[in-house]
């Protein structure tokens, strides 16, 4: 008997909290899904029954997504023609250097910058998700606060364009020296007179880590991804190039960036997107030995974008010994020929039948213009000469190039 109420004494009581937190958590989940019923009801304006549990789960998963999507902070009412200043991602990652440009912006009626997200060194510069660029030791923070720049911008309504350099990439080449261009003397990796290493363009599983990239900085907030260095390598000891990949006897240059231009556009739908190409592709019929033809990118992209540098165009252009000299002239004339191309390009695609039912963007000429010494002294009068040219010959909207981001004393003045 002693042992029997002993035992008794240490059993531990039932507690008497169970069954009122079991009803509690009832009437929780009763509230929870009779709040998304009133939630689909406010919201459904055809009358429709009320949905089964299933499809309330699934309902307000949707809501969540929009919910993240509005919080993205994109840019609201984007301009409709950009003028931009190209910045490094050192120069955005400074916060003294990002005053300056913003006070320049606003002081002379810009909108818009252009950010290296993704520079020739191969590194991503801020602190991205992107699996395959974390396994492969490709992040260099030089931009510390992505979100909190992104933000500021646009509150001062500046539109945010992420530059990516695509195919020249050392460290993705070092990571996968299996999809980069070969050495055929070596054997090793090839590399240009700069020492840089390429990914060979038709190495399609590339394809999907610059769409991932142009993903993630979507995501994070910026309005426009623009991509560089989107060709076959154009410097270097050529004949000593092999691809693992690439077979020019069964498919041109321009074919495969052909393809790649409708791999960026179709898989990423929603997004703005701008190519950059070699100021000559606006004038040439060939394709440079690059892979660069112009109508390949029209209908793939929003915005195209030739860099009509004057200095870059070889001596004689169009008669002129020295064509830096004459910014307006060689700008004008680039970028007529390049809206007149255009021009015969949508004459043409509007007889033939979109059968494949992809997303066809209807692209504007938007030049890079130069804001640099090369040939001649680059100040405020022959950068507003180029914009004069480029507004006179079709182009929409413009973006300034200057490798050390010095433009205090090429831009005061510009009023366009």
């Amino acid at each position: 008997m002693k042992r029997e109420s002993k035992a008794k004494i240490n059993q531990k009581p039932k507690p008497v909290w169970m069954p009122v937190f079991i009803i509690i958590f009832i009437i929780s989940i009763g509230a929870v899904f009779g709040s998304m019923r009133y939630v689909v009801k406010v919201n459904n304006t055809t009358n429709e029954p009320n949905l089964n549990l299933e499809q309330e789960i699934e309902k307000l998963a949707e809501f969540s997504n929009d919910v993240e999507k509005k919080n993205l902070k994109i840019l609201e009412n984007p301009p409709e023609e950009v003028k931009a200043l190209y910045l490094t991602s050192f120069s955005a990652g400074s916060e003294k250097k990002m005053n300056e440009v913003i006070d320049l912006i606003e002081r002379e009626g810009l909108n818009a910058v252009v950010i290296d997200i993704k520079d020739s060194s191969g590194y991503v510069a801020y602190d991205t998700e992107v699996e395959e660029v974390i396994q492969n030791n490709a992040v260099q923070i030089k931009i510390p606060e992505i979100d909190s720049l992104l933000e500021k911008l646009h509150k001062k309504n500046i539109y945010v364009i992420a530059r990516v350099v695509v195919f020249q990439d050392p460290l993705f080449s070092s990571a996968r020296p299996d999809l980069a261009i070969k050495n055929n003397i070596t054997g090793g990796v090839w590399r240009n007179y700069k020492g840089l290493s390429w990914i060979d363009p038709s190495a399609s599983e590339y394809w999907d880590y610059i769409v991932k990239i142009s993903k993630d900085a979507s995501a994070r907030g910026f309005d426009e991804i623009n991509y560089d260095y989107i060709r076959f390598p154009s410097d270097g000891n050529l004949r000593t190039m092999s691809f693992s990949f690439f077979d020019e006897e069964k498919t041109p240059k321009h074919e495969v960036m052909k393809e790649f231009f409708a791999y960026l556009n179709s898989n990423l739908p929603d997004i703005k997107i701008s190519v950059d190409l070699f100021g000559l592709a606006t004038v040439n019929d060939g394709d440079l030995g690059i892979g660069q033809v112009i109508e390949d990118a029209y209908e793939s992209f929003d915005y195209i974008c030739p860099m009509v540098y004057p200095s870059h165009y070889a001596n004689g252009f169009i008669g002129f010994q020295n064509p830096a000299q004459y910014p307006y002239e060689v700008v004008k004339y680039s970028i007529e020929k390049a809206s007149e191309r255009l021009d015969e390009f949508n004459k043409k695609r509007e007889l033939e039948e979109n059968s494949e039912n992809k997303k066809i963007r209807n692209a504007k000429i938007r030049p890079w213009l130069q804001a640099f010494d090369m040939g001649a002294v680059y100040g405020v009068e022959k950068v507003n000469l180029q914009i004069q040219a480029s507004y006179e010959s079709g182009g929409v909207g413009w973006i300034l190039w200057n490798a050390s981001n010095s433009y205090s004393s090429r831009v005061v003045g510009i009023n366009n």
